[in-house]
This record gives C-alpha cells, structure tokens and sequence, in this order.
C-alpha cells in the first residue's frame, strides 16, 4: 500500500498504522492520561469555572500581549534578566551561540523546552561543536535513539519498558540489562548528575512569563528544571512571546488547570520562578540570565481575530491525548515538532499551509479536543477555517493561504454544486448512478488510497422517504 502513496505525511501514517506495538503504548499511555485527567474534575462546574477563568486570563494577556511584552522586557531587565528578541528561528539559534561563544562554553545542559525543539537548537549547536545534553527523562531518551519528541509533554511515550532497556543496554553496555523503571531512571540520573556538575550553561523553556513582576515560571516533575537553571553559572530561557500573562495572581488558576489536564496531577512536583541572577550574597543560582522572545509567525497569527485564539494554548496535551487520530498514529506521523490538534493549526500557521496543509485533514472534527481545552481554544473551528484557508481563492493573512487549491477538485465541486440546486438534474444524476453503480470505478483518486470505497445504497434517500411516505419536497 505504501507504494501508492503520494506524500511523506501518507507514507508517515501508513508505517504508524502498520505498527501494532507502538499503537498498542499509544492506547495504553492515552487511556491512563484521560482517566486521570477525568479524575482531577470529578466537579463539572467547578471545571467549567476553572476554563473560564482561565480564558480570561489567556485573552486579555493576548488583547494586550504588545503593552505586557513592554512591561515584561522593562521588568526583567530591572531584576538584572537580559532580554533578546528573535523573529525567526535563525535568529533566536543565533543568539544563543553568541551567548555560548561569550563564555567559550562548548557544553549545553537542557530542561524541557518545546521553543528550543521548534528552532531546531539541538541540531544547529551541534553543527557548530557544542554539546547539548538533554536532562528531562523523556527527551534524554529520544535523544540517545535520535528521535524527536511524540507529545509535547510527555516526549518518549511511544517507547514501553522493554524498548527504553533495550536502549539502555545498547548505550551504555557496561550496565546490566533491566526493565526496573526505578533502576532506568537512577541510571539516567547518575549520567545526569556528573553532567549538571560541569556544564557552563544551562537552558530551559518558560511555562509563563509574567510582566508585573518580571518572573519566569517553569512547571516539571523531575527537578532537573530546578538544576538545569541553577546549577550551571548561565541560564538561558527560551519561549514563545505569547506566554505572557498580565500578573502573579494569574498564576494559581493556570497552574491548577495545566497540571490536572496535564498529566492527572493536582500539582508538578516542582515549581520553579525566576525573577533575577544571584544576588550578592547569594550562594546558588546562576550569575547571568537571559530570555530569548520568539515570534516565528505568532505576530502573524495574533493579527487574525479567529486564529489568534491559537495563542491561548498553555501546551497542557489535553488535546493530544484525546484525539482519536493521534491515539492511532501517534506523534511522529505528523512530522513536526506539535502534534495533535494544536499542531494541526499551528503549524500550517506557523511554517504555511504549503508545508503543513495536510495535517488539517487529520481530523475527525469529532469535538473532542475542543470539549477538554483548559482554555476553551475552539479547535474544530480552527480547523475547518484553515481547511478553507489551505483552497480559498484569494490571498488572506494566514501563510500560504489558497495553495493547496486543486482546478480539478474546484471544477467538480461547482458542477456538483450546480446540480444539486437543479432538481431535476441532481435526481436524474444519483438514479442514472445508481443504475450503473456496478461498473463505477473502484479507485477514485487519492481519496481510496488510503480508505475502501463506500459501497452504494439501493435507493437515494429521495426514494427512502418517498417509501416511509415523508414529503421531503
């Protein structure tokens, strides 16, 4: 069948669906997420009070995101922060070479950071000699196999026990072989610790960055967060500019609902905020830090009235763990760094509908995604909207906008169109097929490339409700 396909992202799909272990720890992990996360809200009410308030405070940061980036720039940089923008991914990979060159620091250790997978960091430093050594379980996983993250919360959760100690062995052959979680995570710690220890530089992501106080809040489970911005004597944060949020009160409704749509959890196990450099006086933290703004399209987003809700997103993966496309195909399918519903509409936005056009028809638009959104992000409507973007006629604001527009399909859909507003026509058409439906064609197009074609009805349901003796004219 793969043969047949035409795209990476089909060929993608086809090899995920042909692999029965990896869709097996994809059911598993998703079934055990949303029984937990249904679990946190045994209140509905107190759960739709909680989305509400927390859309508020995601929409009115980003109905003022221009005058909180002012304010947040001006605050941190009072607290000692230093701030840099970057408008692309190249730039941002720019600024913190040049950050890495100004310590001659060869060696980078990282917490989670989704920004940093986004600007494709890893692979940039490498290019120019620098070591970059992930420290969160999950993504020091992928790292050792050379994969990219399958969820952006949970980033190794395509891999059972079985497949991450096989690794292991196959990593670090002097330790004996074991599928003792306990043991595999104390052999990860162990690299981690010498690592920590030595490393000039560390880099993380940012949960939320709040601009009454110049705070950096980062949310984890594994306290490698906490080192990777404390121990080394730099710390460089990265993050999206709309992570903003207006004030420190915002903080406990957004905290409360991104753990519990999380992960099922009541609360991380650590949560961290920063808000300046060691201080005199002061015995730990780091000497310098600075945060690195990318924009990378989300200007561009945020000029849309309907697609600027995009930005609301606080990368909780309630989403992810509930759409019923992902738990089949899992993260890798997708072929970018967000999968699942959010990176069905923010990647077309963000790098073009040319790029990523596809990925808008891996939907059902079965609602789901919408329904368990902390922050009520409307995402069915999302994507239906970029569905008409990707074949509209005419240019608009979202990149690329009309490239996936086919004259064939075009053709067919107004001739369709014309048909049905004609009676007579539109019967006269379904009868004639339904007459001949034996000699149609079995294969029409792309469209059975990838699913079995419809078998046809015996009547039209014209004739249905003629039969039941209901006047559908």
């Amino acid at each position: 069948m793969t043969s047949t396909l035409t795209s990476t992202f089909q060929i993608r799909v086809d090899k995920a669906l042909h692999n029965d272990e990896v869709r097996a720890n994809f059911r598993r992990a998703m079934d055990g997420l949303m029984s937990r996360r249904l679990d946190q809200f045994p209140d509905k009410a107190e759960l739709e009070r909680l989305r509400t308030q927390a859309q508020a405070i995601r929409a009115n940061s980003l109905t003022h995101l221009p005058i909180l980036l002012e304010r947040l720039e001006a605050n941190l940089t009072r607290n000692g922060i230093q701030v840099h923008w970057a408008e692309t991914p190249e730039q941002a990979n720019q600024i913190v070479l040049k950050i890495m060159q100004g310590h001659q620091a060869t060696t980078m250790i990282k917490g989670k950071s989704m920004v940093s997978e986004e600007i494709g960091l890893n692979h940039f430093m490498e290019q120019q000699g620098i070591e970059c050594l992930e420290s969160d379980l999950g993504e020091f996983i992928i790292q050792l196999d050379g994969e990219m993250p399958s969820h952006i919360i949970m980033p190794a959760i395509h891999k059972n026990k079985r497949q991450i100690a096989e690794l292991f062995k196959q990593k670090f052959p002097n330790i004996p072989y074991t599928e003792d979680v306990d043991q595999l995570t104390q052999t990860a710690r162990t690299i981690l610790r010498e690592k920590f220890a030595k490393a000039p530089v560390g880099l993380s992501g940012v949960n939320f960055a709040v601009a009454e106080t110049g705070t950096l809040c980062l949310v984890e489970n594994e306290g490698n967060g906490r080192m990777s911005t404390t121990a080394p004597p730099v710390h460089i944060a990265v993050t999206g500019i709309e992570k903003v949020v207006e004030k420190l009160s915002d903080i406990p409704t957004l905290l409360s609902i991104l753990t519990r749509s999380a992960t099922g959890q009541p609360i991380t196990t650590y949560f961290n905020m920063i808000s300046s450099p060691r201080k005199a006086g002061e015995k730990d933290g780091p000497k310098e830090v600075h945060l690195v703004l990318l924009d990378n399209g989300r200007s561009r987003i945020y000029s849309d009235p309907e697609l600027i809700a995009t930005l609301r997103c606080i990368r909780c993966g309630a989403c992810i763990n509930h759409c019923p496309v992902y738990v089949r195909i899992g993260g890798h399918a997708y072929g970018t760094v967000y999968p699942g519903p959010i990176g069905t509409v923010l990647e077309p936005q963000k790098d073009g509908l040319k790029a990523h056009g596809e990925l808008v028809q891996a939907s059902s638009l079965c609602g789901a995604c919408g329904e368990v959104c902390p922050v009520r992000i409307p995402l069915p409507s999302l994507i239906n909207r970029l569905r008409y973007e990707s074949v509209r006629k005419d240019s608009s604001s979202t990149r690329d906008a009309g490239s996936r527009r086919k004259l064939t399909e075009s053709l067919i859909w107004k001739g369709w169109s014309w048909a049905a507003s004609h009676p007579l026509i539109y019967n006269t058409g379904t009868s004639s097929t339904l007459r001949f439906k034996d000699r149609l064609p079995q294969k029409l197009g792309a469209w059975t490339k990838v699913r079995t074609a419809p078998e046809l009805s015996e009547k039209t349901l014209h004739q249905h409700l003629k039969d039941l003796g209901i006047d559908h004219e």
